[in-house]
């Protein structure tokens, strides 16, 4: 018999992004703390990303999507190969980080756009 597990458990675990997602950060390695997410490796930024509801993932398990970015802020110039959802109040948290779908060359001054992000916690197996 497979494992079971509520929606509802898994959607607190999706929720907490989305109360907590106050930036996205677009990056030149991957980050495994919010200082290398948002100093280290940082190449650019968008504040307050959309990041929507809990939903059905797209194969199992429980999702949220981040909006497609158009207008984030490039603050170095490098390539970005991956992103990081922070959590930037009092106490701050690196929430999410993976690799992009493909890197971008990126030149300070300049924009940044990426596509919806979905983050998924599967069913167990």
């Amino acid at each position: 018999m497979a494992a079971f597990l509520t929606d509802n458990a898994l959607d607190n675990g999706v929720q907490y992004l989305t109360t907590n997602g106050g930036a996205l950060y677009i990056c030149r390695a991957q980050p495994t703390t919010y200082a290398e997410a948002t100093s280290t490796y940082a190449l650019g930024n968008k504040n307050a990303p959309t990041v929507g509801s809990p939903q059905n993932g797209a194969s199992s398990g429980r999702r949220v999507v981040i909006s497609a970015i158009t207008d984030g802020s490039i603050t170095s110039t490098d390539t970005a190969t991956h992103w990081a959802l922070v959590k930037i109040t009092a106490t701050t948290e690196l929430l999410a980080a993976q690799a992009l779908t493909s890197s971008q060359a990126v030149t300070t001054g300049n924009t940044f756009t990426t596509d919806a992000i979905s983050i998924t916690i599967p069913d167990p197996a």
